[in-house]
């Protein structure tokens, strides 16, 4: 027997260390409930999962950005919504000023409401914006809506975007002549019963051309809105997937840490029954 290096002690230290090592992970990842919290724990682990992180992340950040889009596809319809019945309103105008049952006074003040109606029909063009960008015409009333472009996705490929070209201004719709005429009224013989019959056609057209612009903006508003949905199932999946690599299982990593909580105290039984052998030497020398 020798006393000067206690094998038996050496070896259960070396046990009880390893044991405590695996029991203060295992602690770890029931308090913070995570199974992944270094990358020693699951070096190929933590790379996927921050991946996935990342991406879920990404989408995210795209659901909102095509919330945001949304709301800017609904301004504009809305505002070319009051348009239309705008030229709804100007259309019946002409027709009344169109029969010889209308005295020219009438027509006077129908010219007026229809320049009043023109002017509401430029304010709107001009003021409809989302965070200072003007969506029914350009910084002036001679220019045209930039397209719009809006970014629905983890790439730069992944862009919805609208038509260009939107000016619905009396300019941009063809009504600078039925404005002109208006003003001046029947003194000149610009807006007498066939003058005003001329203007219909003119209004019809107006009318077409900005249904195609409300048009297009609506059916941008329902690709967007098929785009996030699917970007939610996306995110739901991907964070599932994240979940599975990174979070802990409770059960199971209670069970280990029940079991290496025996081991340990196990452990520091054996620690003492090895020091209490040395004692055993005493007997030899009495």
């Amino acid at each position: 027997m020798r006393i000067n290096t206690n094998a038996a002690s050496l070896v259960a230290q070396e046990a009880a260390t390893n044991t405590n090592n695996r029991l203060n992970s295992s602690l770890e990842k029931l308090s913070t409930g995570l199974r992944i919290n270094k990358a020693s724990d699951d070096a190929s682990g933590l790379a996927i999962a921050d991946k996935l992180r990342t991406q879920a992340s990404s989408i995210g950040q795209s659901i909102s950005n095509g919330n945001s889009a949304v709301s800017l596809t609904q301004i504009a319809d809305k505002a070319m919504a009051e348009q239309s019945n705008i030229l709804d309103t100007i259309k019946t105008k002409l027709i009344q000023a169109s029969t010889d049952t209308t005295s020219d006074d009438g027509r006077e003040a129908i010219g007026k409401d229809i320049t009043k109606l023109l002017d509401q029909l430029n304010n709107i063009a001009s003021q409809t914006n989302y965070n200072g960008t003007t969506l029914l015409q350009g910084g002036t009333s001679a220019s045209a809506a930039a397209k719009l472009t809006f970014q629905m996705g983890e790439t730069a490929a992944d862009t919805i975007t609208t038509d260009s070209g939107v000016r619905a201004n009396t300019s941009g719709l063809g009504l600078a002549g039925l404005k002109s005429a208006a003003n001046v009224g029947t003194a000149s013989g610009g807006f007498d019963a066939a003058g005003a019959r001329g203007f219909m056609k003119g209004v019809d057209d107006a009318i077409n051309t900005l249904n195609g612009w409300r048009a297009d903006f609506g059916s941008t508003q329902n690709q967007l809105e098929s785009a996030i949905r699917n970007q939610m199932t996306q995110q739901t999946n991907i964070k599932a997937a994240e979940s599975v690599i990174r979070d802990v299982d409770y059960a199971q990593e209670s069970a280990t840490f029940n079991k290496q909580n025996i081991i340990a105290q196990a452990g520091t039984y054996a620690m003492s029954q090895a020091n209490a052998i040395q004692q055993n030497v005493t007997r030899l020398l009495q």
